[in-house]
C-alpha cells in the first residue's frame, strides 16, 4: 500500500476518530466572565443578613450544639470523649431492640479505639416537630435520651428540665 505524501495527522491535542487522544499540549480553556446571555456573574441568592442564609441543617446542627452545651456543664467529666453527631436520616437496617418507629437519635458505645458516640437523625426530628419552639425542645430531650443512656441514668436525673413543656 503506497500513500502519496505524508500521512496527515491532527494537531496535537484534539481527539482521532475511535476516541482515542493523542498527548500533548491543549490550550487552555479562556475564563468566561459571563454567561451565554451577555450577563455578568451572580452573586449569592441570599445574602449573610437575612434569616434564611443558614440552610435548615445549620440551624439544626446549632440546636444540636446548644443541647450539648447545657449538659456539659453539668457532666462534662462523664461526657469527656464523646462524639456528637448528626445525620439525615436513620440507616434502613434497625437495631435488634428499636421496634417498630423511626428512631430519633442512637447511641453507640466506644468500641475499638473509637469513642463513644451520640447521633441526631434530622429528618425524622424535624418531621416530628411542629413549629422551631417545638424542634429546640424536642433536640434537647432527644440529646439528654441519649445521655442518660450513655450513663446509665434516667432523663430526669441527667437534665432536670426534661420533657417540661411538652
Amino acid at each position: 500500500m503506497s500513500t502519496s505524501g505524508p500521512a496527515q495527522h491532527p494537531p496535537r491535542g484534539f481527539a482521532r476518530r475511535r476516541g482515542v487522544t493523542v498527548p500533548g499540549p491543549v490550550a487552555p480553556q479562556p475564563v468566561r466572565r459571563r454567561d451565554r446571555r451577555g450577563r455578568g456573574p451572580r452573586g449569592p441568592l441570599m445574602p449573610a443578613t437575612l434569616p434564611a442564609y443558614r440552610t435548615r441543617a445549620e440551624r439544626f446542627d446549632d440546636l444540636v450544639l446548644d443541647a450539648v452545651e447545657l449538659l456539659e456543664r453539668r457532666w462534662s467529666r462523664q461526657l469527656d470523649g464523646t462524639e456528637f453527631a448528626v445525620e439525615d436520616v436513620p440507616p434502613s437496617d434497625p437495631a435488634p431492640w428499636e421496634h417498630g418507629g423511626v428512631p430519633l437519635g442512637r447511641y453507640f458505645p466506644a468500641d475499638a479505639g473509637l469513642p463513644a458516640r451520640i447521633v441526631l437523625y434530622r429528618r425524622p426530628v424535624e418531621a416530628r416537630a411542629t413549629d422551631p419552639h417545638d424542634l429546640a425542645e424536642l433536640v434537647r430531650d432527644v440529646v439528654v435520651e441519649q445521655v442518660a443512656h450513655m450513663l446509665g441514668r434516667s432523663p430526669e436525673d441527667i437534665d432536670p428540665e426534661y420533657g417540661d413543656g411538652r
